[in-house]
């Protein structure tokens, strides 16, 4: 028999392929469905894929790509170009369209796409991701895609970020992800690991395991190989394979000599076999991180053709080596090359390396693959000279993480090259500025922090150019800032003093200040904000520079706003847009205005910019990065409208991989104003619970952050049924010393739900202090801050007066007013009417006051009006003979509940006294207002006297 001992049929998996069938239909039918297959090396991830991509062959289009060893620095977005020309093929004549505006950064994966080269400067990083998912969404139109990634383990951090951003942008589309890794090969804390922890978080992959054959598999799979075998037998082969499949299949192939006593003598037992020029072929290949190429191979191997195709049809038909794609050869098995690739003596790995190196070079090979080498051949110049040639054409496909660690690598060398920064080609202070760049945009913000204080710490500041350390300084200030960290001001302010007096550095100035006139900002300097964009509005102007005014207007529009100064502000914004003559300050201009007309009310309005942004987005072919910051920045005016879901289907979408602290702190912050909506209680909690310790650290820096974190602690108070902790909340962000924001105005008007169900559980003391205290903070806003219809609505709350509250409804139903308190106020006026007799006027304002809560979904008001209706007995027609107070049966609690009551105590003490808590003690208190058929606590004391 031949060496060459694989099986031609699927043995023992097919539970597993049975789900991979049951994935592609639920992807088929629109459901997000994407799998992980995991298992040990050999255990038959890869045969498992084979079956399932011949089964579905006729019926999806199947696109595969690999991840590369690479070792320590692999090459970015290995698997994808594979991928991407099997879309491509699929779409024919229609790729370009479907690829949308972003089609040319295509060639940063795809070279031979090139016309022209490709410009950069006009391209964002989000362009590349965004037209990958065009491509795939248009292939799967035509018919279900399957895209498989084999060996995730080896994946590089660019490869991982996309393949973060493709699982949420085409969740729902019928597009099915297949990723093969082994498992127990990640490295904890890794970027696999991380990356595999936060999908399955996200229910992005479901999982399957394979596990090793049991007796019964191990047989089937020898019969299919060989025929029968006797028990003996197999039970030594099963002992000895301990059923991984790949290990079976080798020791039966060493049917000429004594079992192998180790795994590695099992791998190498065929390799040993073959004749001397088989065996240097195989050495050779085994340098390669893949497939290696036909015209490679003759020039490292140095033979005649006719002897080069007996050395690999001897590798082949001892199953050692296969033909790849019709141009290139590769091992059967990953585990083959890791055996051989080990065998080799020190020395004749640094040779192989070098002879790749060399035959590359020639050749004009990538610099990642030339970087790998040159290291592992240890010739420390041109390594060095490779990593940075690899760093910076990763950074140039925005695959920033792959860039980071060729970067490192260039490090990590430089010590060792004597002329390190002609073999380099840049200095190097200039390699810490790019590395911590790129750093900062792969996500790592603390590893970036450090390189740039490091490269601070070793400039020369009496021989180093003013800009070049005014740049390093307002970079390490953009680190801190992302991390949510102080200290940013001082670093830009010693920035602006560096190049003070330096001639033609007026554009850097003006950006300098823009960055320091934002930090004021989000500080809530306000003051010294505005001081700081008029500077930097004055420089900007002199020079022409319209970004930077429109950015300096933004910036003082807003601040001005906080302020007081809504006009004033509201023509800033006019100013920006007038100077917004790039996309980057169009885009700032529509996330800051939108966010602004949301503060002041203007819901719609905010919504309609937060839209535009969206649709300016798409044009620019990045909807699903940059554009998913202007889509979050649609639901919190969408959440004030009432409507929930949009909300939960923007979320649902949230396309954010690897984004700013403070801006995954708004969007948590925004979950949680939805969970509790639902009344997801219990969710809210754990994870504000968790994000806790963020938001304080955060908020130390980011004043909104610290407005939004005790606006979120209302709401979740209100909605666990708990306003005495709400109050408490409010009372700190009303007594509170530090400055004050524009956001003020909201919360002080959710302080009309706190009074209102103060009142509702009793807490009629605590209701009045509250009142007075939202009353007075109120009046104390700025006047152009007090909007209109806000004051009626939460000076009709507070005082309860029915005129007031009828007076109110109109204003209620209007647009630029919380929709939560249409319900609101309609059920204080029921509470107000039943307290003065009128239970039919009070019956009709309350079945309004449930429609709407009920239509909003709201669950808290949904709650709180059910309850009441039931307590007042509003649910009975009007005029039905009631029970006299004395013939009501109370249980014994409830009568213990109602002697509390007439002693005037709220839930909360009510609780105290009996050990119960307040939420038990409403529900006590709601059944016994239903028994007796009254409607406030009053009546129900004058019930009791009447029981004595």
């Amino acid at each position: 028999m031949s060496l060459a001992t694989t099986s031609t049929a699927m043995v023992g998996r097919d539970a597993e392929l049975a789900v991979l069938d049951d994935a592609l239909r639920r992807a088929t039918e629109g459901e997000p469905a994407s799998v992980l297959v995991g298992g040990e090396a050999g255990i038959g991830k890869s045969r498992l894929t084979a079956e399932f991509r011949r089964r579905v062959a006729t019926d999806a289009t199947v696109l595969t790509g690999w991840c590369l060893d690479y070792g320590s620095t692999p090459a970015p977005f290995g698997p994808l170009p594979a991928i991407l020309r099997g879309a491509l093929d699929e779409l024919g004549d229609r790729a370009d369209e479907a690829a949308g505006p972003g089609r040319d950064a295509l060639q940063l994966l795809l070279p031979e796409r090139g016309g022209a080269p490709v410009d950069r400067s006009a391209m964002r990083p989000e362009g590349l991701r965004e037209t990958i998912a065009n491509l795939l969404e248009a292939a799967a139109a035509i018919r279900p895609v399957v895209v498989v990634i084999e060996d995730l383990h080896w994946a590089d951090a660019a490869t991982l970020s996309m393949l973060s951003f493709l699982l949420r942008a085409l969740a729902g589309r019928p597009v099915l992800f297949l990723l093969t890794c082994r498992i127990d090969e990640v490295r904890r804390g890794g970027a696999v690991r991380t990356f595999l922890a936060e999908a399955e978080r996200a229910r992005l992959l479901d999982r399957v395991t394979l596990g090793r054959l049991d007796a019964l598999g191990v047989r089937d799979l020898v019969q299919g190989l060989r025929g029968p075998i006797d028990d003996a037998a197999l039970a030594r082969l099963l002992e000895r394979s301990e059923g991984v499949p790949f290990f079976v299949e080798e020791l039966l192939c060493n049917v000429r000599g004594p079992m192998p006593d180790t795994l590695r003598d099992v791998l190498l037992a065929r390799f040993d076999a073959l004749g001397d020029d088989a065996k240097r072929v195989v050495r050779l290949a085994s340098g390669s991180d893949g497939a290696i190429a036909h015209e490679l191979l003759v020039a490292l191997a140095g033979f005649a053709d006719e002897r080069l195709d007996d050395a690999l049809r001897e590798a082949m038909g001892a199953g050692i080596l296969a033909v790849r794609d019709d141009e290139s050869y590769g091992f059967r098995h990953a585990l083959l090359r890791e055996a051989v690739h080990d065998d080799l003596l020190p020395g004749e790995r640094a040779r192989l390396h070098w002879a790749y190196a060399d035959a590359l070079e020639a050749a004009g090979g990538s610099a990642s693959a030339l970087a790998f080498h040159w290291h592992r051949a240890h010739d420390s110049p041109r390594a060095l000279g490779a990593a940075v040639s690899a760093m910076l054409q990763a950074k140039n496909s925005y695959a920033f993480s792959t860039a980071a660690r060729f970067g490192e690598l260039a490090l990590e060398l430089w010590d060792q090259v004597p002329d390190a920064p002609q073999v380099a080609g840049l200095d190097r202070i200039p390699l810490l500025a790019q590395l911590g760049s790129i750093l900062r945009n792969g996500g790592d913000g603390e590893r970036a922090l450090t390189v740039v204080s490091l490269a601070l710490g070793e400039i020369d500041t009496t021989t180093v150019d003013a800009a070049v350390h005014a740049r390093l300084l307002r970079d390490k200030a953009l680190y801190l800032q992302n991390l949510g960290r102080a200290g940013s001001v001082e670093l830009l302010t010693e920035a602006l003093a560096v190049i003070d007096g330096c001639e033609g550095e007026e554009r850097l100035r003006a950006t300098l200040l823009n960055y320091l006139g934002g930090r004021h900002l989000t500080g809530a300097r306000l003051h010294q904000a505005v001081a700081t964009s008029d500077e930097a509005f004055r420089i900007a102007e002199r020079i022409g520079f319209d970004n930077a005014m429109s950015v300096a207007a933004n910036l003082r529009a807003c601040s001005r706003i906080h302020l007081g100064e809504v006009e004033a502000g509201l023509a800033d914004f006019r100013l920006s847009w007038e100077h917004a003559t790039d996309h980057d300050a169009q885009l700032r201009y529509r996330v800051n205005f939108a966010d602004t007309l949301n503060m002041l009310g203007r819901f719609r309005e905010a919504v309609a910019v937060a839209e535009l942004g969206v649709e300016h987005s798409r044009s620019l072919g990045v909807e699903r990065a940059t554009g998913s910051i202007l889509s979050h920045n649609m639901i919190e005016p969408l959440i004030e409208l009432g409507e929930i879901a949009r909300v939960e289907a923007a979320m649902a979408s949230d396309l954010s991989v690897r984004t700013l602290q403070v801006f995954r702190m708004y969007s948590t912050m925004s979950h949680l104003r939805a969970l509790v909506w639902r009344g997801g209680i219990t969710e809210a909690a754990e994870l504000l619970r968790d994000w806790r310790a963020t938001a304080e650290a955060v908020s130390e820096v980011e004043r909104q952050v610290w407005y939004s974190l005790r606006d979120v602690e209302i709401l979740l108070a209100l909605g666990a049924g708990d306003p005495v902790q709400a109050a408490e909340a409010l009372r700190r962000a009303i007594d509170d010393s530090g400055p004050r924001l524009a956001h003020l105005c909201r919360l002080l008007l959710e302080g009309a739900r706190v009074v209102a169900d103060l009142r509702a559980d009793g807490e009629a003391e605590l209701a009045a202090a509250t009142a007075e205290s939202v009353r007075t903070a109120w009046s104390d806003l700025p006047l152009e801050l007090q909007i209109p219809n806000w004051g009626v609505v939460l000076t009709a709350v507070l005082d309860a007066d029915a005129e007031a509250l009828a007076a109110a409804i109109p204003v209620a139903d209007a647009e630029d007013i919380p929709v939560i308190f249409r319900p609101l106020v309609r059920l204080e006026l029921a509470r107000v009417r039943v307290a003065a007799g009128d239970r039919v006027a009070a019956t009709d304002i309350a079945t309004e006051a449930a429609e709407i809560a009920e239509k909003l979904g709201h669950d808290r008001l949904q709650r709180r009006t059910a309850e009441f209706i039931e307590a007042a007995g509003l649910s009975r027609a009007a005029g039905r003979g009631v029970q006299p107070a004395d013939a009501v049966e109370l249980t014994a609690r409830e009568q213990q509940v109602l002697d509390l009551i007439a002693e005037g105590l709220s839930n909360r003490q009510i609780g105290e006294r009996l050990f119960i808590s307040g939420k038990t003690a409403s529900v006590h208190v709601s059944a016994i207002l239903r028994k007796l058929s009254v409607s406030s606590r009053t009546e129900a004391a004058v019930a009791a006297r009447a029981r004595d």
